[in-house]
């Protein structure tokens, strides 16, 4: 599955993906002691939804664009605002033209002591993230294979924070990938907190991956799954997953309200779902 993500930016599973990572965010701020936040695959910054390629696919039409739109519930409105201003920062003209990724996400959520590591492998990529952050004190924007930043980053100086792994998964192996790094990088830092997103469009692919993360022996793990369509004889993005290590115990109850709400927007067909499972611990 090759995941250039100007294609698919905005599409559901980034607004599912951004929505749980704003709330991770803000429960980081709860506590006035600064935090960190490493981005490992953290892409170009911002997206052009008028782009040729945005425009070849038009998925960001189904997710924010619909989110956008959808009467959304009040409980899971207050839970979404802040990840839906982040959105808003970027289209001050109103509508959706402009579509923040993860780091821009993190960085319209920080306070002024906590700090942003941006990692990107492709040189091309690195430029255009670096212009977009320019003279930003508080992002570190860093050209390195993401994989690597789960050891040579690991743990940060302020000892608290997330640590977000979105691959593209342009390559085979990259939910053996994700387990092993996972593992390396909780003994090096075991108190952080991970997210780690995956595609669900290969079924036996993500049982297997599930099954590998609980013989981690990690103790809290919390799988999120969010499924738009039932699963096809075509190979199709019908889902996606976020493994939070180390889930605030706000999140459960907070993810209750937000993806029913989620879901009801963002449905294709059905019979599809979304889902909570501890993997390990709670």
């Amino acid at each position: 599955m090759n995941y250039h993500h100007a294609y698919h930016a905005g599409n559901f599973a980034d607004v599912v993906k951004h929505a749980v990572l704003s709330r991770l965010v803000e429960y980081l701020k709860q506590k006035d002691k600064a935090f960190r936040v490493i981005d490992t695959h953290a892409g170009i910054g911002r997206y052009d939804l008028a782009s040729v390629e945005s425009g070849k696919t038009g998925e960001w039409q189904g997710g924010i664009g619909r989110l956008f739109e959808a009467a959304i519930e009040p409980r899971a409105a207050t839970l979404l605002q802040p990840y839906l201003d982040a959105v808003r920062a970027e289209n001050a003209d109103g509508g959706v033209n402009r579509y923040p990724g993860s780091p821009l996400i993190v960085r319209h959520l920080l306070r002024k002591q906590d700090r942003l590591t941006a990692i990107e492998l492709h040189p091309e990529d690195v430029a255009r993230l670096k212009v977009v952050f320019a003279g930003d004190f508080q992002t570190r924007v860093i050209e390195l294979d993401g994989w690597l930043a789960l050891g040579a980053h690991l743990p940060p100086k302020e000892k608290r924070g997330l640590v977000l792994v979105d691959p593209p998964f342009e390559e085979e192996g990259e939910f053996q990938r994700l387990v092993e790094n996972l593992r390396r990088a909780h003994r090096r830092w075991p108190g952080g907190i991970y997210a780690l997103w995956y595609p669900i469009k290969d079924r036996k692919a993500v049982a297997a991956f599930r099954t590998a993360l609980r013989e981690t022996g990690i103790p809290k793990l919390l799988d999120i799954g969010f499924e738009i369509r039932p699963a096809s004889n075509e190979p199709s993005l019908d889902g996606s997953g976020l493994v939070v290590v180390n889930p605030p115990f706000t999140l459960e109850g907070e993810l209750r309200v937000m993806l029913p709400a989620l879901h009801k927007a963002l449905v294709v067909e059905v019979p599809s779902r979304w889902t909570i499972e501890w993997l390990a611990g709670e």
